[in-house]
């Protein structure tokens, strides 16, 4: 049973519409209006309100935009003796459904209201299918069965259900990303926008006209307005990965908008208020980037709100066969093969590999294994040779070809020269990484695992670039 409000300084008016509803089977309260009509609208839930705009004290305008601000799925039909053009649009564009004349014929404003009925309960209903699937979609996109990761699933539904900012800790391709996209799924802002930036890809500038959106003009390439990811998400989340590769001046940037909630575009005056949730990540330690001064205290009490550690694929060894077969589905599913089966000394051998790339270092290794494996059973040898041999990337080292190894200088009484041997370190790795790519510097600083900017900044220092 659909609940009305109808509001109305006529009494006689008031009565007979309430008479006539509610014997067509609506809840209908009504009131005079006044200071008691946003009483009532604050204390119960509506699924329409009627309202009279001529009113002493509060307007129709007023309750019309209160309801809006409020309780935005609820339908607002306007009714009015001083029918114009001008008052019409006004309404229409503060949200209102329909706008009806004074004296109105009975029979259309039960045929306006029950057509506006079904039409939000199909956007309702809708909006729940959406939500349904959205949450299945990325609930089983996370795979695990092991201890940490129910933990994991426990942490995202409790603090879904809020509005905190989340920070999610992980190593590169542990499914940051999808515990954010959980994260928002099973929230209130479903539905709503879910943007993602890489903050480690993009330099400062292109970065920050990307967050916050620039003014024509503002720059050189600014040929037009560009609304940034904020106002894009205004309503939804915003996923910060990488957050850790922010400079100090988008970092001041960022605690604002967390602070106020509001933002300049680049280039602009106008401050722009925003509604949106921050989940950030990062595959660094940023307390002690706190410490060493590279990243802002402040920033980081606002973004480590709520803290997710997600574990790396080598502790959680029991979600392997698991997280395979899915892939293996999932890769088959998409040239409409039969799966093949693992068999269990194939099984034992990617359960006994180091995994520095984690889950999505696994991904690419079982679509590989897909392409090279034309069988009913994917057998030892349809592995990668490094999988085989348990030979993982470690830190300090490049693969490419073969696998070189950091050499580091024997200490002589006189001690060694710290920065040249770190420096050599550094150039050697940077060049190596650039033969391995083919010069293709965006794969070479993803082999490195550090951020574009930096990369670029060491190939300026050495005179690579």
């Amino acid at each position: 049973m659909a609940r009305i409000l109808i509001v109305d300084d006529e009494k006689n008016l008031l009565e007979v519409l309430s008479i006539m509803l509610a014997q067509e089977g609506y809840n209908v309260t009504t009131s005079t209006g006044g200071k008691e009509v946003f009483e009532i609208l604050e204390n119960n839930e509506f699924d329409m309100v009627i309202t009279d705009i001529k009113m002493p004290i509060i307007s129709g305008l007023d309750v019309l935009r209160f309801v809006k601000e409020s309780s935005p799925d609820t339908v607002v039909i306007m009714i009015t003796a001083f029918a114009s053009h001008e008052t019409a649009v006004e309404t229409m564009k503060a949200g209102a459904y329909d706008y009806i004349t004074k004296p109105f014929n009975n029979d259309r404003i039960k045929l306006v209201i029950k057509k506006a009925l079904e039409k939000r309960s199909l956007i309702k209903e809708n909006l729940y299918l959406k939500r349904k699937l959205e949450k299945e979609i990325y609930s089983k996109n996370i795979i695990g069965k092991s201890e940490k990761m129910k933990d994991i699933f426990e942490m995202v539904e409790k603090v879904a259900k809020t509005n905190s900012t989340v920070l999610i800790y992980g190593e590169s391709g542990t499914g940051k990303e999808l515990v954010a996209r959980a994260i928002h799924s099973n929230s209130n802002r479903v539905g709503k926008p879910f943007e993602t930036i890489n903050c480690g890809a993009l330099p400062d500038t292109l970065l920050e006209s990307e967050l916050f959106g620039h003014e024509k003009g503002s720059f050189t390439d600014a040929v037009s307005l560009k609304e940034g990811l904020f106002e894009i998400a205004d309503g939804g989340t915003l996923f910060l990965d990488e957050i850790a590769e922010t400079s100090p001046s988008t970092q001041v940037k960022l605690l604002r908008v967390l602070q106020e909630m509001e933002l300049k575009r680049v280039g602009g005056t106008k401050t722009i208020k925003v509604d949106v949730r921050i989940i950030a990540a990062t595959n660094k330690n940023l307390k002690e980037m706190v410490n060493g001064g590279s990243f802002r205290d402040d920033l980081f009490y606002r973004v480590n709100v709520f803290p997710i550690f997600m574990p790396p694929l080598r502790e959680r060894v029991e979600d392997i066969d698991e997280l395979a077969e899915f892939f293996v589905d999932k890769f088959c599913r998409k040239i409409g093969r039969k799966p093949p089966q693992f068999l269990p000394q194939t099984m034992d051998i990617l359960k006994a590999y180091h995994w520095s790339g984690n889950v999505r270092e696994l991904e690419n290794v079982i679509e590989r294994v897909l392409i090279l494996c034309t069988g009913n059973k994917i057998y030892p040898k349809n592995l990668p040779e490094e999988i085989v041999k348990g030979k993982s990337e470690e830190p300090g080292k490049v693969k490419g070809g073969q696998e070189d190894e950091v050499k580091l200088p024997e200490f002589a009484p006189e001690g060694v020269d710290f920065e040249k041997v770190v420096g050599n370190i550094e150039k050697n790795l940077l060049i190596e990484a650039l033969k391995n790519t083919g010069g293709k510097k965006t794969r070479a600083a993803e082999l490195l695992k550090i951020s574009f900017r930096s990369f670029r900044y060491l190939l300026n220092k050495y005179n690579l670039g």
